[in-house]
């Protein structure tokens, strides 16, 4: 996941343009939050563990003065979450430094990160992230020219925005899993996002989006395009961005996330109906669902359970423990599900821990039946493009039946959306969309081995 953000504003503030676009990109990542500033080309950068909120305030933003700006908020898939690893991270290199902000995950990183230890450089971070602001700070070739030569040796994910000097520049991966946009506030400044939510918040109008391939550099002399690495065919935008992971009111690829969602619950109504009293959502993820399928149905609609909105997203916590906590402060139901029967419309399950708690909380507030709904297919493979979905082990659908996780999670009945129905629900060409969570086939080869703190067991090895 991850949320990016990168403003070229000369006249503006540019610091708190990106506090304000980072707080629309929260929800893509809660563990740690960091804005860099070029201040006519000198790099300062401030990152620490936290929301946008607990990192920033009036006195931080005020000592981040310059023209360009990046952004990141974190939601670590390589490398734990410590300070360290929190971006945007500063590379000194022997050409020039550079400070970057990564959405997305390299399948190749181990290689990378070899061949710079055999050129005899240092990286501070166990991400692989550093790997890519290294390979920029080390290459003597003129700044465009080492974006895409470190673009043509990446496989993987990779949304990026970086500074180095006065310019401002972002990049992406040749198969787009992971959104990037442009947009102009007042048809001048420029400023680039992973979603449409964050161009809105702060003024700015969507121009497009960053191509597939394409590196985008933008300084004094304007914005000028490098299509660095050839598009891949038909494209590998992350299907769960569109069901879970986006904000409903970001657009991508043209479609409005809120509009597909709706989209998905009323299929889901056709495909899987309910003879139920009430259609509840499980929020917020699973509201715009929860809604067509309620007026597909002409169910009537409840929020059912109310949540505190003050909790984090339960499913990006990094640990079990904290993630079945959450769940227990952020949900409780209303009295108005007593006696009756109800269907629970979510995006998605996973481990299927927050559904089962869930499901329980309902009966134990006198719900007379409850069937679950997901408007996605089963969840069975892990992603290798920047979603922490862990072993495979842990997730329920990977060796369970449909029965058997209705049995797990104690519900009264449970189905999935179809895989041609969420496809036909985001109006995209199946061959654009990168399913392999769903169905196990993957747009790049995968490593034989991936562990999230790989690079730090490698350390502790060595010593």
């Amino acid at each position: 996941m991850c949320g990016v953000f990168g403003v070229y504003a000369p006249e503006r503030d540019v610091a708190r343009l990106s506090y304000f676009g980072l707080f629309a990109l929260q929800h893509r990542g809660q563990e740690s939050a960091g804005i860099a500033v070029s201040d006519a080309g000198r790099l300062t950068a401030l990152r620490d563990l936290g929301l946008v909120t607990q990192v920033f305030d009036e006195q931080k933003l005020h000592g981040l003065p310059g023209q360009v700006a990046i952004g990141h908020t974190r939601y670590s898939t390589t490398g734990s979450s410590q300070w360290s690893n929190a971006q945007p991270l500063v590379h000194h290199g022997a050409a020039r430094t550079v400070a970057l902000g990564h959405n997305g995950n390299l399948v190749n990183a181990e290689e990378l990160r070899a061949e710079l230890s055999d050129a005899g450089i240092t990286l501070r971070a166990t991400s692989d992230s550093e790997v890519i602001a290294a390979m920029i700070a080390n290459d003597e070739a003129p700044l465009d020219e080492a974006v895409a030569a470190a673009m043509r040796r990446l496989d993987g994910a990779y949304s990026i925005v970086a500074l180095s000097q006065a310019t401002l520049v972002a990049f992406r991966d040749r198969y787009g899993f992971r959104p990037l946009v442009l947009g102009q506030i007042n048809g001048e400044d420029w400023v680039v996002a992973s979603e449409t939510c964050a161009l809105d918040l702060v003024g700015a109008e969507f121009v497009r989006e960053v191509a597939r391939g394409e590196a985008v550099l933008i300084d004094g002399d304007g914005l000028r395009s490098v299509q660095a690495v050839e598009p891949a065919s038909g494209g590998a935008l992350c299907i769960f961005e569109f069901f879970y992971l986006a904000r409903p009111d970001t657009r991508l690829a043209g479609i409005e996330v809120h509009a597909a969602r709706v989209r998905m619950g009323e299929t889901l109504a056709q495909e899987a109906p309910a003879d139920v009293d009430l259609v509840l959502p499980i929020p917020d993820s699973g509201t715009p669902a929860a809604i067509g399928f309620s007026r597909a149905l002409g169910i009537p609609f409840s929020e059912g359970l109310i949540k505190n909105r003050y909790i984090q997203r339960t499913f990006i916590q990094p640990d079990q423990e904290l993630r079945e906590l959450g769940v227990r402060l952020k949900f409780n139901p209303l009295a108005e599900v007593a006696g009756k029967r109800v269907a629970v419309v979510d995006d998605s399950i996973v481990r299927g821990n927050t559904t089962k708690q869930i499901v329980r909380m309902l009966f134990d507030a006198g719900a007379a039946e409850v069937h679950v709904r997901v408007s996605s297919p089963p969840v069975i493979g892990q992603c290798f493009y920047g979603i922490d979905l862990a072993d495979p082990a842990e997730m329920i659908a990977s060796d369970k039946t449909v029965e058997e996780i209705r049995e797990y999670i104690g519900a009264t009945s449970l189905a999935y959306l179809s895989h041609d129905g969420l496809v036909a629900a985001t109006r995209r060409p199946e061959n654009e969309l990168c399913r392999a969570c769903l169905t196990g086939n993957y747009p790049t080869a995968i490593p034989a081995e991936h562990a999230k703190l790989r690079f730090e067991a490698a350390r502790a090895a060595a010593r």
